[in-house]
């Protein structure tokens, strides 16, 4: 997955602007423009290394003269410890910019290692992984790109490429093949439709209405077994609502195609991750 560049830096630009303002008063208040300093970013815990090269936008928006020396890469399995990247530049510039960096690598590092330990589950299955709209509001291409990252795959990006009807459309259309009709006639023949279902009743009016995809919605391990021997290859077939880790094996078993969790990406924990500087000099 490529992100892209112009989009990076206006997420980040807005992050600078919310918590930079009019100035660092305190950095300002401290540090004299001409100190110079090292720093570098490492890791306190475990876990899979998401957003180094946006920490390093992140500084070299704030000044040219940040030099910022990659030591770990995207995708990399981190040991507590690790150093990820050296710096050295303006201490102003540094210590300005180092929340903002932060926030975006712990956040992105904590989906990509949750999504690497849900993936891992799935290594010897046909079974993928998938992430949903449920992510935090401007952020996200990062918040899927470390889902990517973490060997996950990326469900429709927004709501502009790829139908999937709920429990809310098909009440405003009257049903669900009725549904699939009106999306079938509306969206382009290269878009596949899928249908969110609840019930084995659901099931089947999706089969005989045609769909290309068929979500089971919170279903239990039970359900979604006759759902499968219903489909039988019909459709893909793709689970998702409130799954525990524990029931992401029990389900690959089962042969479902897709596994679509939320909370890749609406509840995880950021990885602990700091920066510190080094000795400070002024610069000759």
């Amino acid at each position: 997955m490529e992100l892209n560049t112009f989009i990076v830096d206006e997420i980040i630009r807005r992050a600078l602007q919310e918590d930079i303002g009019t100035g660092d008063i305190t950095t300002d208040a401290i540090v004299p423009r001409d100190h110079f300093t090292k720093a570098f970013i490492h890791t306190k815990e475990d876990g899979v290394l998401a957003g180094i090269f946006i920490a390093e936008r992140v500084f070299s928006l704030l000044s040219s003269e940040v030099d910022f020396k990659r030591i770990k890469q995207d995708g990399d399995i981190l040991q507590a410890g690790d150093i990820l990247a050296e710096l050295y530049g303006p201490a102003r510039v540094i210590l300005t910019g180092e929340r903002v960096a932060l926030n975006f690598l712990q956040r992105m590092s904590g989906i990509a290692t949750k999504t690497r330990r849900i993936a891992g589950l799935l290594s010897d299955s046909g079974t993928a992984v998938v992430d949903t709209r449920k992510t935090t509001p401007g952020l996200r291409a990062l918040e899927k790109y470390a889902v990517y990252i973490g060997g996950g795959k990326n469900h429709r990006f927004g709501l502009y490429d790829g139908v999937l009807i709920k429990d809310n459309h098909i009440k405003v259309a009257g049903g669900i093949k009725k549904a699939v009709e009106m999306a079938r006639a509306y969206a382009p023949h290269t878009i596949k439709i899928e249908v969110e279902v609840e019930t084995l009743a659901g099931v089947k009016e999706a089969l005989e209405a045609g769909a290309d995809i068929i979500m089971l919605d919170n279903m239990d391990i039970e359900t979604v077994k006759q759902a499968l021997v219903m489909i039988n290859g019909q459709a893909l077939v793709e689970v998702s609502g409130g799954l525990s880790e524990d029931k992401v094996p029990k389900l690959a078993e089962l042969g479902v195609d897709i596994i679509s969790m939320g909370a890749l990406t609406h509840s995880v924990k950021a990885l602990d991750i700091s920066l510190d500087v080094g000795g400070i000099k002024t610069r000759k």
